[in-house]
């Protein structure tokens, strides 16, 4: 197992079910893993904030695990940018997506994905966007702010 920081390794920055459970290797290259170690470092930025620990749900997804899972085409995620994870001992997710706006760590944007886990990407931009996630049958419509 590669730690990429104190709290966070490649392995569950990687790691999907769905990629296990349909053979899809999700494996970064090289570069990839110098923006999944930028994302490691922010995450850490949040769990110091939390004080607690996170589950990432999905970080790291190659092109072909992003189209399986109904992602986005431009996901930060098939980049290395991008993590979605909850933190319960802190939180609901709109709790913690608060917490991390009103901190003064940088970020690019900060999504309450239906108030069921937060997606938070560390693009170098850093536009510290806020973003609301609602889900119906017609997919994903996002507001602005939390």
């Amino acid at each position: 197992m590669t730690q990429l920081t104190p709290h966070f390794s490649l392995d569950e920055l990687v790691f999907s079910s769905t990629a296990q459970h349909l053979h899809i290797d999700n494996t970064p290259d090289a570069a990839t893993l110098q923006r999944l170690t930028a994302l490691a470092n922010g995450l850490e930025q949040i769990r110091g904030l939390l004080g607690q620990p996170m589950h990432i749900d999905s970080g790291y997804r190659c092109p072909a695990l992003n189209k399986a899972v109904g992602g986005v085409p431009d996901s930060a995620h098939i980049q290395g940018y991008a993590a979605d994870f909850v933190c319960p001992d802190f939180g609901s997710p709109l709790t913690i997506a608060r917490a991390i706006a009103d901190s003064s760590i940088d970020f690019d944007q900060c999504i309450v994905e239906a108030n069921t886990w937060v997606h938070v990407s560390f693009d170098p931009r850093l536009r510290r966007q806020t973003l609301t996630a609602n889900f119906g049958p017609n997919g994903a419509t996002y507001s602005q702010g939390i």
